[in-house]
């Protein structure tokens, strides 16, 4: 069978006035399903507030647009509430507890890449809300509840019926939201933007590695990360990937051409790529870039974390 490496763009799963959640299926990008690797984004509007949820996968984030603020739980620890901007990577271990909120008048918008060799569905992530009206606890009886929390039946029924939002809700802007400490940050987020540079070849691009020597967390969640940056009509030369099953690569910035090769010297794509797009690239197959006039960057997950 063929396979299919065409970059694919996120589609929206849901949304309302505070933000919006995308996807990519692997009805659409099998190659997510044959290497157990999900991938998502989520856009927040001003005030849009992502409900506190946990997943059945372990995760990367990494903040490609504005800023905003995160709230992390991980298991047997007290929550973390750390300020995000723009270009920083977030290791989220399998089973933490996330909410995230924008407060500023540019779209927040995060990606999330990572494995779902444990989820329930492979290929995809599966998000548990601990509020909202798909929250885990509207499914329990009002006794249950009652019990669980030591409240009467008032509260105990306001627990499960009043729930509302699905996933994202915007909140009044009155609303006071916890405050980021800056001492929660310390080996929470690595900005790569920021970060030292790995890799630094000049008028040719540079690149940022995340690993355990710069985010230990990383390490729990099994995954490495990197950021490259190619100036305009740079190359990044043809070489391939001999530690990981796969290249799972989204396109940050700009624009350019991409070629791959497979099996016995064969071409198996030839595409321009932009940024939003997501692609794969199976273990061993050569893959190369050429930047546009405006340069071209990319993030790509590493099944190593070292």
């Amino acid at each position: 069978m063929e396979l299919d490496l065409s970059p694919k763009l996120a589609k929206q799963v849901y949304g309302d006035d505070g933000g919006s959640y995308y996807a990519w299926c692997p009805n659409e990008l099998p190659m997510l399903r044959e290497g157990n690797i999900g991938a998502a984004k989520l856009a927040l509007e001003k005030n849009g507030f992502a409900l506190p949820r946990y997943s059945d996968s372990s995760m990367v984030a990494y903040v490609l647009q504005g800023g905003g603020v995160a709230g992390i739980i991980l298991p047997e620890s007290e929550e973390k509430v750390i300020a995000i901007k723009k270009g920083d990577a977030i290791a989220l271990p399998f089973g933490v507890i996330t909410w995230w909120y924008n407060k500023e008048d540019t779209e927040l918008v995060v990606l999330f890449m990572g494995d779902t060799s444990k989820g329930h569905k492979p290929g995809q992530f599966t998000d548990f809300f601990l509020t909202g009206s798909n929250g885990i606890f509207t499914g329990f009886t009002t006794d249950f509840v009652k019990r669980a929390w030591d409240v009467d039946d008032d509260i105990a029924k306001a627990l499960i019926g009043n729930q509302k939002g699905k996933g994202i809700v915007k909140l009044d802007a009155n609303v006071k939201m916890p405050e980021p400490k800056p001492d929660h940050r310390k080996g929470m987020a690595l900005n790569c933007e920021e970060a030292p540079l790995d890799t630094d070849i000049k008028n040719a691009g540079n690149v940022v590695l995340l690993n355990t020597q710069n985010l230990p967390l990383v390490g729990q969640v099994g995954l490495g990360a990197d950021l490259v940056r190619l100036e305009g009509n740079a190359m990044c030369s043809p070489g391939f990937s001999c530690d990981s099953a796969l290249q799972v690569t989204y396109i940050v910035k700009g624009s350019g051409r991409l070629q791959v090769v497979g099996v016995d010297g064969k071409r198996v794509l030839e595409t321009i790529v932009k940024a939003g797009n997501l692609l794969i690239v199976p273990r061993f197959f050569v893959v190369s870039k050429i930047a546009d006039p405006g340069g071209l960057s990319w993030f790509s997950i590493i099944t190593t974390p070292k």
